[in-house]
C-alpha cells in the first residue's frame, strides 16, 4: 500500500505532518484527531479503511505538528483543516472526527462547505460551551508535561471494552509531547466557542457514531445533532463509552466504508 508522510507548510503559518496512504485513485478521506493525541490514534483504524485515500494529520499544538502560542480557537483548528486540504491540493474529502476532531469537522463543514464531501462524527460532542470539570487540572499544568498526569487524564473517559496497552501507551507519549500551553488553549477553544450547529448550517452527508455508556456526551445531545443535520444518520453502540474510536476501532472503520461507499462519488 502506497504510505508517506508529508510536511506540509499550511497558509496559517504552521507546518504538519500528514500520512498519506492508500490508492491515489481512491476516495480521499481525512482524519481529524481528538484534543491530545495524533494521527497515531488512527492506527488501528486504518487497516479497515483500505478502500480510501487517507490523509492524517497531527494537528496544530499536538503530535509533530508546530506547536505556537496562539491560534487554538474552533475556528483557527477549523481553518488549519480547510488549509491542510489545501496544501495537499484537494478540492474535497470526506472527513472523519473522533471526539474532539468530530467538532473541528462540524465547524469546518460549516466555514467550508464546500470542501467538506461527507462527514463520520465518532463520539463527537454537540456542544462544548461551558468549563468542563478537568480543565483545573488543565490549566495547573507546567512543562514538561509528565506521562502519569496523561495517563491520569484518560479517568475522564472510562473505557468498557478492552484496549491494548501499547495503543494507550502510545497515547501518553503524545500527550508528553505536548505544551502545556497547547493543552491548555486547546481546550479554551473548544469551550468558548459557540457550537457549530449554533452558528451554522451543515448540509454535507453525516453519519453519527456514539457509545451508548458514554458518561460525557448524553443521548439527547445526539439526537439534536442528528435533527440540526438534515439527512444524518444516528448509529449507537450499546457497548462502547466516549472513546469509540479506541474501543471499536473494526466496527468504526466498517460503518465509515459503508457509509461513505453509498454516496455518489465516494464509493
Amino acid at each position: 500500500m502506497d504510505s508517506e508522510v508529508r510536511k506540509l507548510k499550511l497558509r496559517t503559518g504552521i507546518t504538519v505532518p500528514c500520512l498519506v496512504e492508500g490508492d491515489p485513485d481512491a476516495a480521499p478521506l481525512l482524519l481529524l484527531h481528538a484534543w491530545g493525541e495524533s494521527r497515531g490514534s488512527f492506527d488501528r483504524l486504518l487497516p479497515g479503511l483500505a478502500g480510501f485515500r487517507i490523509y492524517a494529520p497531527d494537528l496544530r499544538g499536538q503530535g509533530d505538528a508546530d506547536k505556537p502560542q496562539d491560534g487554538y480557537s474552533l475556528a483557527e483548528q477549523a481553518d488549519d483543516a480547510a488549509a491542510i486540504l489545501e496544501a495537499l491540493g484537494l478540492d474535497r474529502a470526506a472527513v472523519l472526527g473522533s471526539s474532539s476532531g468530530g467538532y473541528v469537522a462540524q465547524q469546518l463543514a460549516v466555514e467550508h462547505p464546500e470542501v467538506v464531501a461527507a462527514l463520520v462524527l465518532v463520539g463527537a460532542p454537540l456542544s462544548l460551551q461551558g468549563r468542563p470539570p478537568f480543565a483545573d487540572d488543565v490549566d495547573r499544568l507546567s512543562d514538561p508535561v509528565s506521562g502519569d498526569w496523561v495517563r491520569d487524564s484518560f479517568s475522564w473517559y472510562p473505557l468498557v471494552q478492552e484496549v491494548p496497552q501499547w495503543f494507550i501507551e502510545d497515547r501518553v507519549r503524545d500527550g508528553v509531547k505536548m505544551p502545556a500551553h497547547a493543552w491548555k488553549r486547546i481546550l479554551r477553544g473548544l469551550y468558548r466557542a459557540v457550537p457549530p450547529t449554533e452558528a451554522g448550517t451543515i448540509d454535507a452527508p453525516t453519519l453519527i457514531l456514539w457509545g451508548a455508556q458514554d458518561g460525557l456526551l448524553p443521548r439527547g445531545d445526539q439526537d439534536t445533532l442528528a435533527d440540526r443535520i438534515t439527512g444524518s444518520a444516528l448509529t449507537v453502540y450499546p457497548d462502547a463509552a466516549h472513546l469509540v474510536l479506541w474501543e471499536c476501532p473494526d466496527r468504526v472503520a466498517a460503518d465509515a466504508t459503508s457509509f461513505l461507499g453509498s454516496l455518489p462519488g465516494l464509493s
